[in-house]
């Protein structure tokens, strides 16, 4: 049945082999199940039910994405929409969890409808390759700041905006011993890095008392406090409220996992050798199909965009070749969904240092971009360094592209082709407008 359904042969795979790059690539990305629920508690949704949540968006996200589009590709909540979910869309905007789920439906929905209608590629066309690799940079660099925040090693500063925190308080000496500790396993190649780290931590910090140990264990009553919960009449604006801002979370939701969905492909299917000779993907529209879908998914279940991880290329490097690595992922996510409510006895100090490795591991795209171009440097560069300051990556986004399309004006290279970057352009500058009025 598993030769029939996902071709092992054909690939040049095995079933042992496919098991074993799904372990991997679970133990890579398994602490999003502890990192995405402390970042989502923050715009104060239930810590337990999200870590479940977060376990069943991701279990059907990858079983789907092995089922359909048999790709080793492995799915979750994304680090960065999250972030954004959280700090801008419900802290910032002041917009209520509920009605911000809602919009992670609708940018899901809307996901579908572009690649079914054949516009995702358009769009794809349109952005300059460039700006995929800042966006990166710059969420990567989001997540690390708020990892420092979190973990008190960078605090407020009337004079100075931020500054440096004492080192020696027990959440910063936790964090700082995370860190050390996650980054000496990551130089050694040790696989489930992240995760030993942040339990590691997590130790440390109970022992001085820095959380406790709930001993609930029962993620599927955890996982009603959050799970059909999203507001889609809110966030249709059908109920009357923020209107325009509502269309600029749907919009940034839906373009950051446009990005992250076609940069993680790429990376991975070509290291798996799925890549055809001219450079197109197989199967390409049922894997934007199952990531929109898992997107939709994830948002009834009560988790902010589930999106691809670039954490998949660890298993296709352990000889993963097709859908069931996936498929091996979603199996292990449902295992873990049953442990899910013990995060929340895991201080924020033992999930800091993940933030902040995976925010390097995140600035990594910044080397694909030419910096020795101003009219693709200062982009970059703009959207690189807007995201974090401003707690935003639709600023980032909308500096990135404007200021893009503003050059390639100035400098006289623009052409017919390029009209729907100008069309964006110009939707970021109405959005710069509204604001300002507001």
């Amino acid at each position: 049945m598993l030769e029939r359904i996902f071709g092992l042969r054909a690939h040049g795979t095995t079933l042992r082999t496919e098991v074993f790059a799904g372990i991997t690539t679970f133990l890579t990305m398994a602490y999003i199940v502890v990192v995405n629920p402390m970042i989502l508690g923050e715009a104060g949704m239930p810590v337990a039910g999200v870590a479940a949540a977060t376990c069943v968006a991701a279990a059907f996200g990858c079983i789907l994405m092995g089922l359909l589009s048999n790709t080793p590709l492995a799915l979750a909540p994304g680090m960065g929409m999250n972030a954004y979910f959280t700090f801008t869309v419900v802290k910032g905007m002041g917009v209520p969890w509920e009605t911000a789920l809602g919009c992670v439906f609708l940018s899901g929905a809307a996901f579908m409808i572009l690649t079914l209608a054949g516009v995702r590629q358009m769009i794809v066309a349109a952005i300059p390759r460039s700006l995929f690799s800042a966006v990166a940079g710059g969420v990567g660099l989001f997540i690390a700041f708020i990892g420092f925040k979190d973990a008190g090693i960078i605090v407020s500063n009337p004079a100075t905006s931020v500054a440096l925190g004492p080192l020696t308080t027990p959440t910063a000496a936790v964090a700082l011993g995370g860190l050390v500790l996650i980054a000496a396993l990551q130089a050694w190649r040790v696989k489930g890095a992240i995760l030993i780290g942040i339990l590691a931590a997590a130790a440390a910090g109970w022992a001085l008392g820095l959380s406790h140990v709930t001993g609930q264990t029962n993620g599927l009553s955890a996982l009603s406090s959050v799970a059909f919960k999203l507001d889609i009449p809110a966030a249709l604006n059908l109920k009357g409220g923020l209107g325009v801002a509502l269309v600029e979370i749907v919009f940034v939701f839906l373009f950051v996992d446009l990005f992250d969905n076609v940069g993680t492909l790429v990376a991975v299917t070509k290291k798996a050798g799925l890549v055809d000779k001219d450079g197109s993907i197989p199967g390409l529209n049922r894997i934007l199909l199952a990531d929109s879908a898992a997107a939709m998914a994830g948002a009834v279940a009560g988790v902010s965009t589930v999106t691809s991880y670039i954490e998949s290329a660890s298993g296709v490097a352990e000889g993963g070749r097709t859908g069931l690595t996936s498929v091996v992922v979603g199996l292990l996510f449902l295992v873990a969904l049953m442990f899910a409510p013990l995060v929340q006895a895991i201080p924020s100090a033992a999930t800091a240092p993940a933030l902040i490795l995976v925010g390097a591991l995140m600035i990594g795209s910044l080397a694909e971009i030419d910096w020795t171009d101003p009219g693709v440097a200062i982009p970059a560069f703009l959207t690189v360094i807007i995201t974090p300051l401003t707690y935003s990556i639709a600023n980032g986004l909308a500096f990135g592209i404007t200021s893009y399309a503003l050059l390639l004006l100035l400098r006289g290279k623009a052409r017919p082709r390029d009209w729907l970057l100008f069309v964006l352009a110009g939707l970021f500058v109405a959005r710069f407008v509204y604001l300002a009025k507001g």
